[in-house]
């Protein structure tokens, strides 16, 4: 599938791959603070902002396949790849699977090697969100997505990232969000070799501290970052705290 895309910068490629429901303008401010030294390149995953509505279900690999038609259509050999939430898992899968396109990854708050607690909690939205309706449950996940603080000093931002919800096609979202739900990437995350930084927020409930050790720890040569006193919208929250660590990292490389 083509998806839409911006490219903006000069240097070396970086993919950036947004999550659940959102859009590539998620990375506006990383943009803004990386183009002087990357090429990057953030995209809309299928079904979400102006890429085409998907015919039928799709998994983890049709997400690869649209970041590797997309990679191709741009004629670029090798570049970093990093994504958030769900994104952070498309970037180590497309890893695994072309090794030689990587020069890095980065996994911002993702998830991996859930226990079977961390496991029904996240299915228990998804079904709660099948039962009741998406609408129903955003309250629930902007809680999740944001400190209390940043809620109730910038309502306007939270409304308009629930908008971002409700504006993606309900089976696209249900889909992608089975998709984070049902990816474990801790069977094959080992294999994966590209120089990793692996970043979440300290008060991050899904993809917190506890699973993000195990992450870094699996992935050799790899580096931890946990940001105090965020949750899990980092980029929309606080892009300021984000993009000094992710230049630093990309710079090294």
């Amino acid at each position: 599938m083509r998806s839409a895309f911006s490219v903006a910068g000069q240097g070396p490629a970086l993919f950036l791959i947004h999550g659940i429901g959102a859009r590539r303008a998620t990375f506006d401010g990383m943009v803004t603070g990386l183009r002087d030294r990357f090429t990057c390149i953030s995209y809309d995953l299928r079904g979400h902002g102006l890429s085409p509505l998907p015919v039928g279900r799709f998994g983890l690999d049709d997400l690869v396949d649209d970041l590797e038609e997309l990679r191709a259509r741009l004629g670029i050999e090798r570049a970093h790849f990093a994504g958030h939430s769900l994104g952070g898992m498309i970037g180590p899968r497309y890893a695994l699977r072309y090794p030689e396109r990587v020069l890095s990854l980065g996994l911002w708050s993702t998830a991996a090697f859930r226990t079977e607690d961390d496991s029904a909690k996240v299915n228990g939205v998804v079904a709660a969100m099948r039962e009741m309706g998406i609408g129903a449950v955003l309250d629930t996940l902007t809680a999740r997505w944001f400190t209390d603080g940043f809620c109730a000093a910038h309502p306007e931002v939270i409304e308009g990232r629930k908008k971002k919800v409700m504006d993606t096609d309900p089976d696209v979202f249900l889909n992608v969000f089975d998709i984070y739900a049902e990816t474990e990437m801790a069977p094959w995350l080992h294999e994966v070799k590209a120089p990793a930084q692996v970043l979440t927020g300290e008060l991050d409930g899904g993809c917190n501290p506890r699973l993000n050790r195990l992450i870094a720890a699996a992935l050799p040569g790899s580096e931890l970052v946990i940001l105090d006193g965020l949750k899990h919208s980092i980029f929309i929250e606080a892009t300021e705290l984000v993009l000094p660590e992710v230049r630093r990292f990309l710079l090294a490389r």
